[in-house]
């Protein structure tokens, strides 16, 4: 099967093109074919035509793909929307499963780590986007993806594994003595891989299904909550 992952998160953001279900050299059943980077602030403009590229350079059409991995949150409200509009409209036309994938369980499962994991991303304003997960999940164990301020994130991590692709929130928390592992750059590679494990095990949505995980409000209803 032919999956294709896309990730609009962030300041830059990639796409990536697996082969995913069929016996690899390797072993196993997951193949990478190539990963685009996609550059911070023109989303919108090079998306559609990177992952037409993408599929032509690698002699394929759209129609040999057979499933979507797609970041729905958290990051950026206007990167996300297009990542998410793109992957709908797809999927709409091609009639085919979405693995909904959070950055931040990216993280966990990027890092291999077990046992509590705590997974942290900046996420500006001196906020941090943290999620709370079990692994390998236990039955009643339940994740948890939330925003806190620094000082609140720093003392709630303390006795959790903590795990993160931005150095300088690793260098915060290991200055007040927490346990955290800084990762590589989170890329669509990581998001298809996920998502594959995701698609195994039937956790996919129709485009209908898909939304966005922003965790935090926009600014807009920010806004309105405090009132004139």
């Amino acid at each position: 099967m032919l999956l294709l992952a896309i990730d609009t998160s962030g300041k830059q953001g990639s796409i990536a093109l697996a082969r995913a279900g069929e016996p690899t050299a390797g072993g196993g059943d997951f193949e990478l074919i190539e990963i685009a980077p996609l550059v911070g602030g023109t989303f919108s403009a090079q998306l559609i035509p990177q992952v037409s590229e993408l599929l032509s350079r690698n002699g394929f059409m759209k129609t040999a793909i057979g499933a979507f991995a797609v970041v729905s949150g958290p990051g950026s409200f206007t990167g996300l929307r297009i990542g998410l509009a793109a992957v709908k409209a797809l999927a709409e036309v091609l009639g085919k499963p979405i693995a909904a994938v959070s950055l931040l369980e990216v993280c966990v499962f990027t890092s291999g780590a077990q046992g509590l994991i705590m997974a942290a991303l900046d996420a500006g304003r001196s906020e941090v986007y943290v999620g709370e997960y079990e692994v390998p999940t236990k039955p009643g164990s339940v994740s948890r993806e939330h925003l806190l301020n620094r000082s609140e994130f720093l003392s709630k991590a303390q006795g959790w594994q903590i795990v993160t692709p931005d150095s300088g929130l690793a260098e915060v928390a290991r200055a007040v003595g927490l346990f955290i592992a800084t990762l590589p750059p989170i890329s669509a590679d990581d998001v298809a891989r996920l998502g594959w494990r995701k698609i195994q095990s039937g956790q996919t949505v129709t485009p209908e299904q898909l939304e966005a995980n922003y965790i935090r409000r926009t600014d807009a209803e920010m806004l309105d909550k405090i009132g004139p």
